[in-house]
């Protein structure tokens, strides 16, 4: 009897060996080889590759502009990160940590369109109808239009999707789900790659808009081939903390609109709701303690004004630097920065530097309030709570202009905002005193 041909696959990368491995040898991860057949291996491929039809090329000259349909999802930062509203036949991924509200959000959202006389089918593999519909009652999102499905069988999903005319499928989430036709695990390499393969296949045939709900890794990212990052329409993720109030849900991919935008939700006893005042939740208006200070970051066209917290202490072994919603690297630069040009021994200090709220800044414009936060701290001497400090520090000590000045200042003066300190004077009038720095060394005139 002839033997049957197997081959080794990775669950956590989808690499492919011959043999066995203890250790994956491309991601080292440990006993993540599971064995498959390379017969059901050619049976599942054979079936995605059945179409024989070809498409003959054409001049773009000759193509007609697609036309883009969209409708609200009901929730207005939701439709901003998306760039004005869901678009029919996309296909959406949102990731973030457990407990951060994608299943809370993505409910809400099947409720809001389901009010709207539209058939919206939401797919659990992980909660039972009972469990969904305590959240339902929780986030007032009871209507007839929405049906439930505990499935996580793809061939019963897809024939539940034709039987009835959807405009909208939340799918929770895409680890759970398996193929038949996939000789895989559920939640495996292979499993997730051909079904949001098959996802995107009934969206763009079906014009049927997909949320896919995606679990993340301890890095950040979603779980799964990276591949599925590249074959959806949009990625998204939840930022902050489980633990507070405020979540951010930035777009990282969109094929149909802006990554600039960013959506603030508030987590309520009513569930994830659009953050209604944004604009003093993310720093302390009364008197500031030493170690804080205030900048102005923007989030798309959106200005927010944020907290910066420092804490430099003596270091009694190897100093440490740490960082909590800024880049790390970044702050090394920094502290190396006011070693040579302030003299300072920083070197022998542990410094942390936090951004309030568990917001996540990557932009250099608050560099020079993340310097004004480590002198504050290294002195012991608490700065004005009236004041902003704008400005990108390279690394010859020049503080350089930031892009969106006026609109920064602007959103200052309307919080009640006395002086703001920045590289260049402001091209309009503002009501606010400005004073210019050009160079580090400078700061300390305001500490």
């Amino acid at each position: 009897m002839a033997k049957i041909k197997t081959i080794f696959e990775c669950q956590a990368c989808g690499f492919q060996s011959p043999k066995w491995l203890g250790k994956c040898t491309n991601c080292g991860t440990w006993d993540s080889m599971v064995e498959l057949s390379l017969e059901e291996i050619k049976i599942a491929q054979k079936s995605h590759n059945s179409s024989n039809s070809k498409i003959k090329a054409k001049p773009i000259t000759e193509i007609e502009k697609e036309e883009i349909n969209r409708f609200s999802s009901g929730s207005r930062e939701l439709d901003l990160v998306l760039g004005g509203g869901v678009v029919e036949g996309s296909l959406i991924l949102i990731g973030g940590s457990p407990g951060i509200g994608k299943s809370t959000l993505l409910l809400k959202v099947a409720g809001n369109i389901a009010k709207q006389k539209k058939n919206v089918l939401y797919v659990s593999g992980e909660e039972s109808t009972g469990q969904i519909k305590l959240r339902a009652n929780r986030l007032k999102a009871n209507y007839d239009n929405l049906y439930l499905l505990p499935e996580i069988n793809l061939e019963n999903i897809i024939e539940e999707i034709n039987k009835n005319s959807y405009s909208l499928i939340v799918i929770d989430s895409i680890q759970t789900l398996y193929s038949n036709e996939t000789p895989s695990a559920p939640g495996s390499v292979t499993q997730v790659r051909n079904i949001t393969f098959e996802l995107m296949r009934v969206a763009k045939s079906l014009n049927i808009a997909i949320f896919i709900i995606g679990h993340i890794t301890k890095e950040g990212s979603i779980a799964g081939p990276r591949i599925l990052e590249h074959m959806v329409d949009t990625v998204l993720y939840f930022e902050g903390d489980a633990n507070l109030e405020i979540r951010l849900l930035r777009s990282f991919k969109n094929r149909f609109g802006s990554t600039n935008e960013v959506g603030i939700f508030e987590m309520t006893k009513s569930g994830l709701v659009d953050a209604k005042t944004i604009s003093n939740r993310f720093f302390n208006k009364s008197k500031l303690a030493s170690g804080s200070a205030l900048s102005i970051m923007m989030e798309g066209s959106r200005p927010i004004i944020i907290e910066i917290q420092a804490l430099v202490t003596e270091s009694y072994s190897h100093p440490k630097r740490s960082s909590s919603g800024f880049d790390n690297n970044r702050l090394n630069m920094l502290l190396a920065l006011l070693e040579k040009k302030l003299d300072l021994p920083l070197s022998t200090y542990d410094v942390f530097i936090n951004v309030s709220e568990g917001i996540r800044v990557s932009e250099p414009s608050i560099d020079l309030a993340v310097i004004a936060s480590i002198l504050s701290s290294y002195r012991d001497r608490e700065l004005s709570s009236k004041t902003i400090f704008l400005g990108e520090v390279s690394l010859t000590g020049e503080i350089r202009e930031v892009p969106s000045l006026m609109q920064r200042l602007k959103e200052a003066e309307t919080q009640g905002f006395q002086k703001a300190i920045v590289p260049t004077a402001p091209i309009e009038e503002v009501d606010i005193k400005c004073y210019v720095v050009n160079e580090v060394s400078k700061i300390v005139e305001w500490m």
